[in-house]
């Protein structure tokens, strides 16, 4: 493992790419010279991450530790949205079959309410009630504490995390069914979505960070249990505060943007549109991209 120290982690970084050249020279095809690489480049990540910079450090961490932190557990957090989708097809096909389960699931008060604005042909009024700022505090604090309730319950192993994320991904799948079988499944997704995108998204990439931190203790590789957990809780940490700002932007739409969408449906599409564009952007296709230039980087200060 990559040394704390930074003097001896710039050391290893030397040997590693003296070994390198020496192996691509003699061993181009080797297992060594694929394993050598694999090392090289951990440590020019880690080094790249933790050197001095002159920009903030708060741009630092959105431009590079976040996304090679969510690039580095791509995989957990793909399992993660699987994971949730799976719950929420089998909230929204239960849904379909057994006319009591959203009332099981969203309480008989909300079926009504949501019933009675469907048949005043304001499907979505529920989201028009209360006070705006009242409404965004109320649900961020909310949202945040979900959060971290489903990152620390990473800690048993990971299975409080999987039955949070099973019990949003029912109770989405059933609201969405709610509109659907009244010819309003499109609706759905314009309207609830202009705060659900980011707010379901950070909901999975907190349950995906729960997991990581389970994992860690769960599947160790080739380190230490307990060194594996705290890498584990490390990169959890930085998931979840990352997401704090996307949770708060997600509940001030919920409570100023959403209700618009009868008077400002432009606003409130546009808003819709721009959030995918970023979750895509941002979550799947920067930390590739940014994991690929550093090394393309590393790979022009071999040569």
């Amino acid at each position: 493992m990559p040394p704390d120290d930074p003097d001896d982690m710039a050391a290893s970084f030397t040997q590693l790419v003296d070994d390198l050249a020496y192996a691509k020279t003699f061993y181009p095809s080797g297992k060594v010279t694929s394993y050598i690489n694999a090392q090289a480049s951990r440590v020019y990540l880690d080094i790249y991450k933790n050197r001095k910079e002159e920009s903030n450090r708060i741009f630092k961490f959105w431009k590079y530790d976040l996304p090679l932190t969510i690039r580095k557990h791509h995989g957990i957090l793909f399992f993660a949205f699987l994971y949730f989708s799976l719950f929420f097809a089998i909230g929204f096909f239960t849904a379909s079959k057994d006319p009591d389960i959203p009332l099981e699931v969203l309480g008989s008060n909300y079926i009504e309410t949501t019933h009675e604005n469907i048949a005043k042909g304001n499907p979505f009024g529920i989201y028009e009630n209360g006070n705006s700022l009242l409404t965004w505090l109320g649900i961020m604090v909310n949202n945040i504490g979900v959060a971290l309730r489903m990152f620390a319950a990473g800690i048993l192993l990971g299975l409080p995390t999987l039955y949070d994320m099973a019990e949003t991904g029912v109770m989405v799948g059933v609201f969405d069914q709610i509109f659907a079988a009244k010819g309003l499944g499109i609706d759905f997704w314009l309207v609830v979505f202009v705060h659900g995108t980011l707010e379901i998204t950070a909901i999975i990439l907190a349950g995906g960070a729960g997991l990581i931190l389970g994992k860690g203790f769960l599947f160790p590789g080739t380190i230490k249990r307990m060194d594996a957990f705290k890498k584990g809780a490390k990169d959890g940490v930085k998931i979840i505060i990352g997401l704090l700002p996307v949770f708060a932007l997600a509940a001030f739409f919920e409570g100023f943007i959403t209700r618009l969408y009868n008077n400002v449906s432009w606003l409130t599409t546009a808003v819709f549109a721009l959030s995918i564009l970023f979750v895509i952007w941002y979550f799947i296709i920067y930390p590739i991209r940014l994991q690929k230039r550093l090394l393309v980087q590393l790979n022009e200060e071999e040569e």
